[in-house]
């Protein structure tokens, strides 16, 4: 094993132990998210009210210790309350730019879907481009730059839709799920006198985290297994039950999660297993299904399974 993937899969587990002495039970979506953050991508917490995705938000923002933002999405919140504003200074007789909280390296975008279209667009910039465009001044964001978006996907009143141009920006969709019995006794026992989310304390700081997710990228890409990445994703694009496939941006983000998740692995190179693995977290929230997968109440994660069995595996 390499001293770079040594050195990230080391800080990873880290940073996973202590997000889960408050997020108990699901190693599976925690792992996720830390895939998601080593890429430098943005991930999207999807469930039902309850099941912990603004605590799962908070806990990994305060053990990477980096600057932190919370974002409440509002039917009445405006684009410039999220990337700021020019305000008229009569001293100086100038315009000064005064920066929104999206200027944070770990944002909080909580109950994304309950702002308009309008808003939710402000952040498709911020999250590809890693800038805010205002007043003629491109405004960078600091690194590293993670957005983590809570949405509710059973309620609709008072929600609207994410347009499929901002699910795409998200590298990645987890769920949470109801925890089983035992889990769920763990949790109440956690909580007893106190919430153990006071107790979690920075394993990492910015300059180390912006170091490890330029270290992932060196993790080996064999040419089969960059076809096999292609192929599956082809695949989404011919299916009878999809009416738009993933596009090239899901390529590069199933390439760059098999980096991340095979050095967090102790790997200095990817393989098939990592892409099966991820292709579910990757891929499933980009597609659009057609009216008759819907009317038969198919889902996407579904259609991303089937298609892995589907296409044949090379050996890397």
């Amino acid at each position: 094993m390499s001293e770079l993937q040594t050195d990230v899969a080391v800080a990873m587990r880290r940073v996973q132990e202590q997000v889960e002495t408050v997020i108990i039970g699901k190693h599976e979506t925690v792992e996720m998210a830390l895939v998601t953050l080593l890429v430098g991508g943005h991930l999207l917490i999807e469930d039902i009210p309850g099941v912990g995705k603004t605590t799962l938000a908070k806990t990994l923002a305060q053990s990477l210790g980096c600057a932190f933002k919370r974002i409440q999405f509002t039917p009445d919140l405006l684009p410039a309350d999220i990337t700021g504003t020019s305000i008229y200074n009569q001293k100086t007789q100038e315009f000064s730019f005064m920066p929104g909280p999206i200027f944070a390296q770990v944002v909080l975008a909580d109950e994304i879907n309950r702002a308009t279209p309008k808003t939710q667009a402000a952040l498709l910039e911020c999250m590809e481009e890693l800038q805010v465009s205002e007043g003629g001044i491109t405004h960078p964001l600091p690194r590293p730059f993670f957005v983590i978006a809570t949405q509710n996907n059973i309620e609709h009143a008072g929600t609207y839709q994410l347009p499929e141009a901002q699910m795409d920006r998200f590298t990645m969709r987890v769920r949470l799920g109801y925890p089983s019995l035992e889990q769920e006794v763990g949790i109440l026992n956690s909580q007893v006198q106190s919430h153990p989310l006071v107790n979690v304390k920075p394993v990492l700081d910015a300059p180390t985290l912006v170091d490890l997710q330029d270290q992932v990228r060196h993790v080996v890409v064999a040419p089969l297994l960059q076809k096999y990445i292609t192929e599956v994703v082809a695949a989404t694009r011919k299916s009878d039950q999809v009416e738009i496939g993933a596009s090239p941006r899901g390529s590069l983000a199933l390439m760059h999660a098999a980096q991340a998740h095979a050095a967090m692995a102790g790997r200095k190179y990817a393989n098939p297993d990592d892409v099966k693995r991820l292709a579910p977290f990757v891929l499933a929230h980009r597609l659009i299904l057609s009216a008759e997968a819907r009317a038969h109440g198919m889902e996407d994660v579904t259609i991303i399974q089937k298609i892995l069995t589907q296409v044949p595996v090379p050996t890397v």
